[in-house]
């Protein structure tokens, strides 16, 4: 474990690396938000997996719009609303996270924009990935060739920025058809059903091994100091309330009958 005067010698900015193993995604986004709005340090934290099934959606997402509720609400599926923004994700044990959360002078030269920060980031997978596959920053999104395996979200502040990725690893197919093709779908797309889009990061090589590569490129551009996380501190002692939240079944109800009213005939709409 690298010290702090070390660091310094070596002119590489400190990070500090947190490693969790199937961390429901509620909880891990809750943490992302609390050390992107009340930390100064930087943070890289790896989550392998989550619990059951769950669709995260963007701080601006509607489920009327990106939904199929019906099937949503019976299954009883989870549905959360990030504080980043970015498109909407299903998750579960076959999907791996992987987040950034640094000051703004953490990368020299990097502009606090979006594209500029995808731009950084991908050059850490392409570390990740060389030799591997056909690696590209497609619009958004991480791809071999033109199939999807990686979403990313971001939120930037004026000091600070985050960018996060689920990576899918694998995938059960079923749980894509909660998903609705959303509205603006990146070009790269070609209005492709789930299917025929993404793939699956477990045909190109094992799942610790990525996990190990991606901690190895990241420690190229920062010094990186492994910190536990007690993923079962009392709940009273926490004094930070973040904006990410579960969607009630109430909130989604009417989402769906928002919808069945759109789509009822003209002469039954005003009934």
């Amino acid at each position: 474990m690298a010290t702090l005067f070390e660091t310094r010698k070596l002119g590489l900015p400190l990070m500090n690396l947190i490693r969790l193993e199937g961390l429901p995604i509620l909880k891990q986004l809750h943490l992302e938000e609390e050390l992107f709005r009340t930390s100064k340090d930087n943070w890289c934290i790896i989550n392998d997996g989550t619990d059951d099934p769950t669709i995260v959606m963007g701080i601006s997402g509607k489920p009327a719009e990106l939904l199929d509720i019906k099937p949503v609400l019976h299954d009883e599926i989870p549905v959360i609303r990030r504080f980043t923004g970015g498109g909407t994700v299903i998750v579960d044990p076959g999907t791996i996270f992987a987040t950034f959360i640094c000051n703004k002078e953490a990368v020299p030269g990097l502009q606090p924009y979006p594209r500029p920060i995808m731009s950084w980031s991908s050059l850490i997978y392409e570390q990740v990935f060389q030799g591997i596959g056909n690696f590209r920053l497609c619009e958004n999104d991480y791809a071999f060739g033109d199939r999807k395996f990686g979403g990313n979200a971001q939120s930037i502040t004026k000091r600070r920025w985050i960018h996060h990725t689920s990576f899918l690893w694998d995938y059960d197919a079923r749980n894509m058809s909660y998903l609705r093709l959303p509205k603006r779908a990146p070009e790269y797309r070609m209005a492709r059903d789930h299917m025929e889009f993404i793939c699956r990061l477990k045909d190109y090589l094992p799942r610790s091994t990525f996990i190990n590569k991606t901690v190895e490129a990241l420690g190229t551009h920062f010094s990186l100091e492994s910190v536990v996380y007690e993923a079962d501190k009392d709940p009273s002692a926490i004094k930070f309330m973040p904006t990410t939240r579960q969607l009630t079944r109430e909130e989604l109800e009417e989402a769906l009958s928002a919808t069945d009213l759109e789509n009822c005939p003209a002469q039954y709409a005003s009934l």
